[in-house]
């Protein structure tokens, strides 16, 4: 696919926001002119499997709730050419671009920054899901602070080592992958996401990852390996117990989500910060001006186009594609299909996929009053002048 489209799903295309492993992200505007970054998936992560694996994960990921941490999922296509998915749009800059031009974050920065993303994957594990690709640069640095990016994607993130060479995951995924992804255990838990995020957190205090290497496969044999310890050069003090557990090797070892937001608070009580202190410390010596102008004062021809693109959709693309049903699967063997149903099993009959796509809702026709007779909000305004009358006072 070369260039940018016009319009993905619903959402009118504004312009290119970055690409990786993945596939492409886009800054677009729904219909009503709210901006979102939609995503699209590459074409060789296409397999029937991995788009049934992609919707349910989709369906479950618009239940999250409780975070302001996590950029929130809003639609998906897990069935179109490409699929791709729609999340709330973060303006600012990424963990890694802050750090690659700024230096390292002080310590009670980071400790700040751990307990808010600890507290942001809290939310995430509750709905029985993982994020499964965290590192630098998924996590956004805005006016509000850091908010995790990607989250969604994990179905696409279930890869075995015949496939980490990918263009794009050598570079960020590889560097912060745990020793089970690494050894192509697909099946990881929620230790997984705090090794990930003792990745993030090493790279916020030092500007360096656990394991490093100039070709991808060097990399993943020292993450592998239980003897070679990660690197924790330049870590400060105060944080090396906490990220030097988080990088154990072995996913029992590792501390709970509440473990590591106990020990970020640690941290930033020594320093003598409030979490609600701490927080501000790390929006002030992070937020740019790029984050505080979000998208908004777009020129007229832009708006003008967006408004004419976005009248043409269809009634039925107003629906989200997760209401409708699925295309029909294509042959499979049986070991396949069985494989494919266990991956669309959803318990939730809210969101059964062969559910029919739901109708536009008619808009109801308002009753008529009795003629002579007030609104009762007049009626009510009139009793309540008459009562205060009586009480100057009041």
């Amino acid at each position: 696919m070369s260039g940018v489209p016009e319009q993905i799903g619903r959402y009118v295309v504004e312009r290119e926001l970055g690409s990786g492993g993945m596939g492409e992200v886009y800054l677009a505007f729904s219909p009503a002119g709210d901006p979102v970054a939609v995503k699209l998936i590459r074409p060789d992560r296409l397999d029937p499997v991995t788009r049934a694996r992609f919707e349910k994960e989709a369906l479950i990921a618009r239940t999250v709730v409780g975070t302001n941490r996590v950029a929130r999922f809003l639609d998906a296509d897990p069935y179109a050419e490409r699929p791709w998915l729609a999340m709330e749009y973060v303006p600012g800059q990424t963990l890694l671009t802050y750090v690659d031009e700024h230096g390292p974050l002080p310590a009670p920065l980071v400790a700040s920054l751990g307990a808010l993303l600890a507290e942001g994957l809290q939310a995430v594990h509750a709905v029985g899901l993982l994020h499964r690709d965290l590192k630098p640069q998924n996590v956004m640095l805005g006016v509000y602070g850091p908010i995790l990016i990607d989250f969604g994607l994990g179905a696409f993130l279930d890869t075995a080592k015949d496939t980490l060479s990918h263009s794009g995951m050598i570079i960020g995924t590889v560097r912060c992958m745990p020793p089970e992804q690494a050894l192509g255990r697909t099946k990881v838990k929620e230790s997984a996401d705090v090794y990930g995020l003792g990745t993030v957190l090493l790279y916020a205090a030092t500007g360096h990852y656990p394991y490093d290497g100039e070709r991808w496969e060097a990399i993943v044999g020292q993450v592998a390996n239980p003897d070679h310890a990660p690197d924790l050069s330049g870590l400060p003090h105060a944080l090396v117990p906490l990220i030097g557990s988080m990088l154990a090797h072995d996913p029992a070892d590792r501390p709970s989500l509440d473990a590591v937001m106990a020990g970020c608070t640690s941290v930033l009580s020594g320093a003598g910060l409030s979490p609600m202190a701490a927080r501000h410390a790390l929006i002030d010596a992070t937020a740019t001006d790029e984050a505080a102008s979000a998208p908004g004062n777009e020129p007229p021809v832009t708006w003008k186009r967006i408004a004419e693109q976005a009248v043409e959709l269809d009634e039925d693309e107003l629906v989200s594609p997760l209401d409708s049903p699925p295309p029909a699967a294509p042959e499979r063997d049986e070991e396949d299909a069985a494989e494919v149903a266990e991956a669309t099993d959803v318990s939730d009959s809210s969101v059964n996929s062969t559910a029919p796509r739901a109708p536009v809702a008619e808009v109801p026709v308002p009753v008529p009053r009795k003629p002579g007779r007030p609104p009762a909000s007049l009626r009510v305004a009139e009793e309540l002048r008459t009562r205060y009358a009586a009480q100057p006072g009041l």
